[in-house]
Parts: C-alpha cells; sequence; structure tokens
C-alpha cells in the first residue's frame, strides 16, 4: 500500500512543468544521506484514487504535471495511479515517477509515465543537479523510448 505523507507545487522536479510532487513513504532504498529520510517511516494516509483526485483538484488548471516522489515498495499502484491521471486529464496533466531504485522494475509500462528519475541517492557522485550524477531522468517518448534528459538539471 502507498502512502502519502505530503505535497507541494515544484517547479525544478521536472523541466518545464509546474509540478505537484506527491511525497510518498515506506522507501525501501535506504539512501545514505538521503534528504528526506522521513519517507523511510510508515507514516501518511493511504494514497488511492480517490485520495489522490482529492489532493489534485484543486490545482488541476495550475499544474501540468503530478510526480510520484517514491513508491519503490509498490511500483505496480504508482503506475496505476499516473495512468488514472493520464485518462481522466486527457493527458493534460503528465505524470512523473522519482524511483530510487538502480533500474526500473520488471514489467514496467512506460506508457503510465511522460517522465521517470531512476537512480539511488550516492553522495559521491552527488544530486540529478550534478554533472557526476550516477541519478537519471528519462522523458518517455510516445513511442516508448526513453531519452536521457538529466542534462537539463545541471547549470550551465
Amino acid at each position: 500500500m502507498l502512502k502519502q505523507v505530503n505535497f507541494s507545487i515544484v517547479f525544478q522536479e521536472v523541466p518545464d512543468e509546474v509540478t505537484l510532487a506527491i511525497n510518498i513513504s515506506n522507501c525501501p532504498n535506504n539512501c545514505v544521506g538521503c534528504h528526506s529520510e522521513f519517507l523511510k517511516e510508515d507514516i501518511g494516509e493511504p494514497l488511492s484514487v480517490e485520495s489522490l483526485k482529492d489532493t489534485l483538484t484543486p490545482y488541476k488548471d495550475t499544474i501540468t504535471c503530478v510526480a510520484f516522489m517514491g513508491g519503490d515498495n509498490d511500483p505496480v499502484e504508482v503506475q496505476h495511479l499516473a495512468k488514472w491521471v493520464l485518462s481522466n486529464y486527457n493527458g493534460k496533466i503528465k505524470t512523473a515517477w522519482y524511483s530510487g531504485k538502480s533500474h526500473l522494475p520488471k514489467n514496467f509500462d512506460a506508457s503510465a509515465f511522460n517522465y521517470v528519475k531512476v537512480g539511488p541517492y550516492i553522495s559521491e557522485f552527488g544530486p540529478l543537479n550534478a554533472t557526476t550524477t550516477n541519478q537519471r531522468m528519462y522523458r518517455i517518448e510516445p513511442n516508448g523510448e526513453m531519452t536521457d534528459i538529466t542534462f537539463r538539471f545541471w547549470k550551465k
């Protein structure tokens, strides 16, 4: 079961998008130096289609993307919720998933997302905005191909 701890409207998590970032608890990754260690805990309220709708509705005319920040404990449910967003907002609201895993799960359904970030935080490589990062952000093309857009986070 996924649990939503909180959410924010953010501008840096997904390039060119106004994003409703939903923080999901029960993170199994245990990254040393994690900036959101509280998300390791079993806290928050159950995240379902109904609660997602309640969270999203007030912002539906403001945001352009919903990002699921975590959810590695139940990737099938993350995909289900992302598909619900895409189908109920007719593609006007995109979807993103921030996974701390090195690889996408077996049977990953790319059609559920417009963007996906993979990779654990490893302090010696730095965060997503460091040119040395091990993490990668991909834009998922209509044909399912994944285009690496990590460079969009790097300062020029």
